[in-house]
């Protein structure tokens, strides 16, 4: 199996923290975005990955060596391919052409799940979902009585159904969904101004392609700061028995650590309250501070920090009194200098 993952975007509503790293690869819980969701795929699927494809914007060689590495943990084969004008979803996916063929999950890099279902491997396809309250803002599916998929319906305005397509898909399959895609793009065939993946995927069922359904428990959002945060805050819930003990290097001094929270390598915590909810980098330095439910990169210097839902970058410091920031890498805030 495969796993093909568009991510050419930057994320501009995470910015500043896509200033100067993509999205995908903005650490959660100590791991970046993009590994969490190969890696939760890899167990979702039950088999070796063969490849994991990266479809990317001009992130540098050092972002595409991060990538390829990620795949090879996995075991996996990592190829790098670039899509650099946004003509939409089935349009990236054209782009990794090279690597579509058998069986291949796509998965869109700006979301994290949660899920107990194994992999129907016997259906040309599955698409995952997951019922929400308000499914006018998502693509949704509808089915028959039998559980197949019937209709895929962009943002609909009436109600059609709850279960929001939630940007990851399995086909049995690649060459028949890359001869919809190459279909659509021949004929200029756009939704939107833009080149849809749900077209092609509706194309399909027409032609008697059965869709079923992978229903997941919890869907992530990673799309702006407090959602990020949010989820930094469930996978340390999720995975709180495996960062229970922190690493040896991290130096912990007359501190409350109330679980659960991810430390990172020689972090430095000193007369400070962190938890619940807290991730730090590698190599932060916390003093008289008390965080809670807050996402810090590596490398970074808080001082007299009072902080709560907040997102800090890389190599960032931060000094005063606050209850809510959202700063990025390489910044200064100083409250505390006359």
């Amino acid at each position: 199996m495969k796993i093909i993952v568009p991510m050419a975007g930057r994320g501009s509503r995470l910015r500043p923290h896509t200033l100067t790293v993509p999205k995908p690869l903005i650490p959660i819980a100590g791991k970046p975005i993009v590994q969490r969701l190969v890696e939760d795929i890899a167990k979702v699927a039950g088999e070796e990955i063969e490849e994991v494809a990266f479809i990317i914007g001009d992130f540098g060689p050092e972002i595409e060596k991060s990538l390829i590495q990620i795949a090879e943990r996995l075991g996996a084969k990592g190829s790098i391919y670039y899509q650099n004008d946004p003509l939409g979803t089935a349009h990236a996916i054209k782009c990794a052409e090279q690597s579509m063929s058998g069986n291949v999950v796509i998965a869109f890099a700006d979301t994290l799940f949660r899920a107990d279902f194994i992999l129907d491997k016997n259906s040309d396809g599955v698409i995952w979902v997951k019922s929400v309250e308000d499914p006018s803002a998502f693509g949704v599916v509808k089915l028959d009585n039998y559980g197949f998929i019937t209709d895929f319906v962009e943002k609909p305005q009436t109600f059609v159904s709850d279960l929001a397509i939630i940007g990851i898909y399995y086909f049995n399959s690649a060459e028949k969904l890359m001869d919809e895609i190459n279909y659509l793009m021949d004929n200029n065939i756009k939704n939107g101004g833009e080149y849809q993946l749900t077209t092609a995927l509706e194309n399909l069922r027409a032609k008697g392609a059965k869709f079923t359904l992978g229903k997941v428990n919890d869907w992530m959002d990673c799309g702006n700061k407090n959602a990020t945060v949010e989820t930094n805050s469930k996978i340390l819930a999720y995975e709180q028995e495996a960062m229970s003990q922190y690493p040896a290097s991290a130096q912990i001094e007359n501190s409350l650590i109330i679980p659960p929270c991810f430390i990172g390598e020689n972090v430095k915590i000193s007369n400070s309250k962190v938890g619940p909810g807290v991730s730090l980098g590698n190599n932060t330095v916390i003093v008289n501070s008390n965080i809670e439910n807050s996402l810090i990169q590596e490398n970074t210097k808080i001082n007299h920090g009072n902080l709560s839902n907040s997102m800090i970058g890389n190599s960032a410091q931060y000094f005063g009194v606050s209850r809510e920031i959202s700063l990025g890498d390489y910044s200064v805030l100083d409250f505390l200098s006359k």
